[in-house]
């Protein structure tokens, strides 16, 4: 019972602060499976561009973006897992009415972002006294589901994504006592496509998972191809997509089951370092069930 709740839980932190991994180091068992219904909310009024920080997001002053999320991860057998997650994004700026009307620009944007859907497949365990270690590895296709735009010019600043589809791969080492200590090392390549620079990805997760509640604190990296632009600088043609991203993030997460099979949890995060990206501190809550 105790793992279960522990996988039920694991599932949600990855979605919702979209910095994170959308894969666990967690499995779930042949049957089991979560279904995750999230808000999350994230704002900035300061961008690290280069060569530094800047305060005011050019064109809109601050943004202010919301999502709602439908996640789910199932066990097809007790190696081989499935995750789908499916966003709604709203991303709104704070451009005043002179600019908007003087640049045919607005300050919304919001659909359906896109579609993730991974396969996480359990290679190896190995026990070592109460411990165990699980080596694991993962791939992913993530591409637009709604029928937004990244093309428009410095109003692409608020787009919802940037209208690429990427392929992920992604390995994990995950470390778990019997005493509900755990630690998460993760690493991976996205390759994308519409002239976005492919990615390093790699995360670091420490926490507790047991029967009464689950904590954990992350840091999260991607590191661009140099093959990308700077916004504003060198090279950019105001197409978004092309910008090198790269960014460390970091966080936490909190998880209390409320009755049998199903919970509540919630969590906070903020971006340290970047470049080409909002100096964001998200929150968020959500509500998950298991079966």
């Amino acid at each position: 019972m105790k793992i279960k709740v522990i996988t039920s839980v694991c599932l949600l932190f990855s979605v919702l602060l979209t910095a994170q991994s959308p894969v666990s180091g967690f499995m779930k068992k042949a049957g089991e499976g979560s279904v995750v219904v999230s808000y999350s909310q994230e704002s900035y009024d300061k961008v690290f561009l280069v060569p530094m920080e800047v305060d005011g997001v050019p064109v809109f002053n601050e943004v202010n973006i919301s999502s709602i999320s439908l996640f789910t991860e199932v066990g097809i057998t007790d190696r081989l897992n499935v995750i789908l997650n499916v966003p709604y994004i709203e991303s709104e700026g704070n451009a005043s009415e002179a600019v908007l009307e003087n640049n045919g620009f607005e300050n919304t944007r919001s659909g359906l972002q896109d579609v993730k859907i991974y396969a996480k497949y359990l290679f190896h365990t190995f026990n070592t006294g109460s411990s165990t270690i699980d080596l694991m590895g993962a791939i992913g296709l993530e591409t637009p589901l709604g029928d937004y735009s990244a093309d428009e010019g410095l109003q692409s600043i608020i787009a919802i994504g940037n209208e690429s589809s990427s392929f992920n791969m992604l390995g994990t080492v995950h470390y778990k006592s019997a005493f509900g200590l755990f630690a998460t090392g993760q690493a991976g390549y996205s390759f994308r496509g519409n002239k976005a620079p492919h990615a390093l990805l790699s995360e670091l997760k420490l926490g507790y998972a047991g029967t009464h509640f689950y904590v954990d604190a992350f840091v999260a990296n991607q590191l661009s191809e140099k093959d990308g632009v700077d916004i504003l600088g060198e090279g950019f043609e105001g197409f978004f997509p092309a910008t090198r991203v790269n960014y460390t993030r970091v966080g936490v997460n909190l998880y209390v089951p409320v009755v049998s099979g199903i919970g509540v949890s919630g969590g906070a995060s903020t971006y340290v370092a970047g470049r080409n990206v909002g100096k964001a501190t998200g929150f968020y809550g959500g509500l998950v069930y298991s079966f």
